[in-house]
C-alpha cells in the first residue's frame, strides 16, 4: 500500500512539473504582435499587421478534426518536414477558421524569417502567405476549446458588437495560445474583422 502511494505521489510530481515547464516554454515562445486600438468592458479592438503565416484549409466542419489534423501537418513542418530539414520556432496564438466551404489553421511564423528564407514544406498542403492587416474585435476565454464554448464565446461577442453598433464581417475565428499537452493556464480568443471605417 505504502509503495502505492508513493508511486502515486512521484507520478503526480512528475506531472506538476512537467505543466510548469510547459507554461514556461509557452510563455516564453513569441506571440504575434498587435496594437491596442481600445479596451472595451468585456473584449478588446486590436490592429494586426500583416504577417508571414503556413497555411492548410479543409472541407472539415469541425474544429476537433481541423484542429487534428491541421495542427499535425504543420507541426511537421516545423519540426524539419520542409526542403532544408529545418526546425522553425513555435509561436502563437494558432489560427483556426470554420467557413462555408472552406475551413483553415495557420501558425504564424517566427518574425525573423522573411517568405525567402523559409524552406519549401515537404507537404503540398502547406502554404506560405501573408496574412492582411485588420482591425478585430477580441473576446478572451479560458479551458479547452472546444466547438461548444466557441459558439459560446462567439454569441456573447456578436451581440457585444451588435449592441454597440460595430460592423464586422467575415468568419469569426479561433486564437489557441497553448499547446494540447498544457492542461492549465490556457487562453483561447474568438475575433472577428471589423469595418475599418468604423475607426477612421
Amino acid at each position: 500500500m505504502k509503495i502505492f502511494i508513493i508511486i502515486i505521489i512521484i507520478i503526480t510530481l512528475l506531472i506538476v512539473v512537467f505543466q510548469i515547464y510547459i507554461t514556461i516554454s509557452t510563455n516564453k515562445s513569441e506571440t504575434q504582435t498587435y496594437n491596442l486600438i481600445r479596451r472595451e468592458d468585456d473584449f478588446e479592438i486590436r490592429q494586426y499587421p500583416s504577417t508571414m503565416t503556413a497555411k492548410v484549409t479543409s472541407t472539415t466542419k469541425s474544429y476537433q478534426d481541423l484542429g487534428y489534423s491541421g495542427f499535425r501537418k504543420l507541426a511537421n513542418y516545423i519540426f524539419g518536414g520542409n526542403e532544408d530539414k529545418m526546425k522553425i520556432a513555435m509561436t502563437s496564438p494558432v489560427h483556426m477558421e470554420i467557413g462555408d466551404s472552406l475551413s483553415s489553421m495557420s501558425f504564424i511564423m517566427p518574425s525573423t524569417f522573411s517568405r525567402e528564407d523559409l524552406p519549401r514544406p515537404d507537404n503540398q498542403d502547406i502554404i506560405i502567405e501573408m496574412s492582411k492587416p485588420e482591425i478585430v474585435a477580441v473576446l478572451e476565454f479560458g479551458g479547452f476549446a472546444n466547438t461548444e464554448n466557441i459558439n459560446k464565446y462567439r454569441s456573447i461577442l456578436e451581440k457585444l458588437l451588435i449592441d454597440k453598433g460595430i460592423s464586422y464581417y467575415g468568419n469569426f475565428k479561433l486564437l489557441g495560445y497553448n499547446p494540447p499537452f498544457q492542461l492549465f493556464g490556457r487562453r483561447n480568443e474568438v475575433i472577428v474583422a471589423l469595418n475599418p471605417q468604423t475607426f477612421d
